[in-house]
């Protein structure tokens, strides 16, 4: 449907309008969504506690593993995370559930009047208006997730977290945050503030650094993953280190073994989130309760797990830099029982050798596609010609279904198939597989 034929009155028609505000998608500026939210009366003086979260990596996960465990802990939990998969409305989460409809056209429609046409990115004023729908809600605390880098970001106008975290850094978005590791680790580092103590993932050394000097430039207490707090683990349970005291949890919800490094870095974020009642139960129901679509999930009903034959498997994963690519490896690593067969698309702004380079060695057969409905697509023939740079030979396929049924033509085994490249993609096939 053509946003011609929306309500125009709906969030949908007016954010294909708010899209349409600035000639580009992306303009790291403060300046903005500063303007927008004095208009709106400053709601980011107003919001709960703020959790405030940057990085490449793991982003996502480490909310969803936080949420989960505030929750069981008997908070109410405001929560920001973009993109999102199947409706915008994933994006704004109050107090544990996502902002209606009603109340979301409504803010959005409010803050498009008082934009009044100026040039805005999308990101911008739709992060003003859920400050405004934060401030607005009572919660006992905001988890709230950067967009792009950290120092720019529209998300970086709290003053004052009570507590910063940086996830992985790898390499991203190079054409906005720089071309070296260092200088993206910068960006992200730039959440940090005085005095707010600031959780750091396990990082690549130029990262590290970067981080800790930023830090102790702004007087940032240091909570380092390898110095300060580790986890290890696997199988049956978790144990995570803070200073000398060591805590087993059981093993995370959430599939992978690096899922065990973003419960872990979840844990260490609350041993610093003081009046919030965060027992030792509280984080076992918590990690082991959590939900995160998308991330290495398995899709076992739906149209499209039905067009496979008995022993098939299908998996989704939204990943799409090297970083990623090395997680899908490490999986596939565990999976001898039955070959992997890879579906992929992409952004053009995403390197697809670098995120197909680590689980090539993994894959049996591959098929390209294009992401649907989105511009800035890699078409399936580019994408199948680029995958061959990293000894891959995809056909590409003109839809998932398509890609699906001819992986399952090709072979008499039962394969695993995973399909990846992009969020985007994988909230298509969300949508399609509801």
């Amino acid at each position: 449907m053509s946003s011609g034929t929306l309500d125009p009155r709906s969030s949908d028609a007016i954010l294909a309008r708010l899209m349409t505000l600035h000639p580009k998608k992306i303009d790291l500026s403060l300046g903005r969504t500063l303007n927008l939210l004095e208009r709106l009366g400053r709601p980011q003086d107003k919001l709960p506690p703020v959790v405030h979260v940057a990085g490449t990596n793991g982003k996502g996960s480490l909310i969803a593993f936080l949420r989960a465990i505030l929750e069981a802990a008997g908070n109410r939990v405001h929560t920001y995370t973009s993109p999102h998969l199947v409706r915008f409305n994933e994006r704004i989460r109050l107090a544990g559930a996502l902002i209606p409809e009603t109340q979301l056209s409504q803010l959005l429609g409010y803050c498009e009047i008082l934009n009044e046409g100026q040039p805005i990115t999308f990101f911008e004023i739709t992060t003003a208006a859920a400050f405004r729908a934060f401030a607005e809600e009572p919660a006992d605390i905001l988890l709230l997730e950067t967009g792009l880098g950290g120092r720019y970001d529209s998300t970086n106008v709290v003053d004052r977290p009570i507590l910063t975290a940086i996830t992985p850094v790898s390499m991203d978005h190079v054409q906005f945050l720089g071309s070296t590791l260092a200088a993206i680790a910068g960006e992200k580092a730039a959440i940090q503030k005085p005095g707010v103590p600031s959780v750091i993932g396990e990082q690549p050394p130029e990262a590290a650094r970067v981080i800790a000097d930023c830090a102790i430039e702004v007087g940032a207490p240091l909570i380092r993953h390898g110095a300060e707090w580790g986890v290890s683990g696997g199988g049956e349970g978790i144990r995570v280190r803070s200073g000398s005291k060591i805590r087993q949890f059981p093993s995370p919800a959430l599939f992978g073994v690096h899922q065990f490094h973003n419960a872990g870095m979840a844990v260490a974020c609350t041993e610093r989130l003081e009046g919030f009642g965060i027992t030792s139960s509280a984080i076992a129901e918590g990690l082991t309760n959590v939900v995160w679509p998308g991330r290495l999930q398995r899709l076992t009903r739906g149209p499209l797990v039905e067009l496979l034959p008995a022993g098939w498997e299908l998996w989704l994963d939204g990943g799409h830099n090297e970083a990623a690519g090395a997680v899908l490896a490490e999986a596939a690593k565990g999976w001898a029982d039955r070959p992997l067969d890879l579906i992929f698309g992409m952004l053009n702004s995403k390197d697809l050798r670098r995120f197909l380079g680590p689980i090539a060695p993994s894959v049996r057969a591959s098929r390209s596609v294009a992401i649907p409905g989105e511009e800035a697509s890699v078409t399936a023939e580019d994408a199948a010609k680029g995958a061959r740079d990293v000894h891959l030979r995809p056909s590409p396929e003109k839809n998932i279904e398509a890609a699906i049924l001819s992986l399952v033509k090709s072979r008499d085994a039962p394969g695993r198939i995973m399909i990846c490249g992009s969020l985007y993609l994988a909230g298509g096939v969300l949508a399609h597989n509801a």
